[in-house]
């Protein structure tokens, strides 16, 4: 199985690298692991309408040139479906079972995702209503899809 995390931005703090390298390392005994960094588009702090649609379109060109058409796509997106670990697992699980084997999740910019991504994607999911800064957000995907498969796995780190 291969499981890709496409992400707006690059990660800086030594300390998020560091979680996220552990929970990278681990998932090498279930999947192949990658991160794949698309830069973001430098904006003004106050945007027009169009130029925050502007942003989010040259941000989603990038995410999309990552995705490959036969992989399966999650979004994190706050509009999407609120999981538990255990749904979470037996959504990647479900997917292994029945034949897609390539699995990507993605994290758009801080403005959110152009309508383009939002429509390539197969399945959004939501990790609450709040924001989250996006370097932590990696950490925490990273983390939940090391749980997966624990849970899939019968293994009791889950608990």
């Amino acid at each position: 199985m291969n499981i890709k995390i496409v992400t707006v931005g690059k990660l800086k703090e030594k300390y998020f690298k560091a979680g996220i390298a552990e929970y990278a390392k681990r998932l090498g005994a279930f999947c192949k692991f990658q991160i794949v960094e698309c830069p973001d588009e430098k904006a003004p702090e106050s945007l027009s309408e169009a130029q925050d649609l502007k942003v989010k379109q040259i941000e989603g060109e990038r995410i999309l040139n990552k995705i490959k058409d036969k992989e399966y796509v999650i979004l994190l997106d706050l509009r999407g479906k609120e999981l538990t670990s255990e749904e979470m697992a037996k959504k990647i699980d479900d997917l292994s079972t029945y034949g897609t084997s390539d699995i990507t999740f993605v994290i758009g910019g801080s403005l959110g995702v152009s309508p383009e991504v939002t429509k390539r994607a197969d399945y959004s999911v939501c990790f609450g209503k709040f924001t989250l800064p996006h370097q932590l957000m990696r950490l925490v995907l990273t983390e939940q899809i090391y749980r997966s498969f624990m849970i899939i796995n019968h293994r009791t780190y889950h608990k």
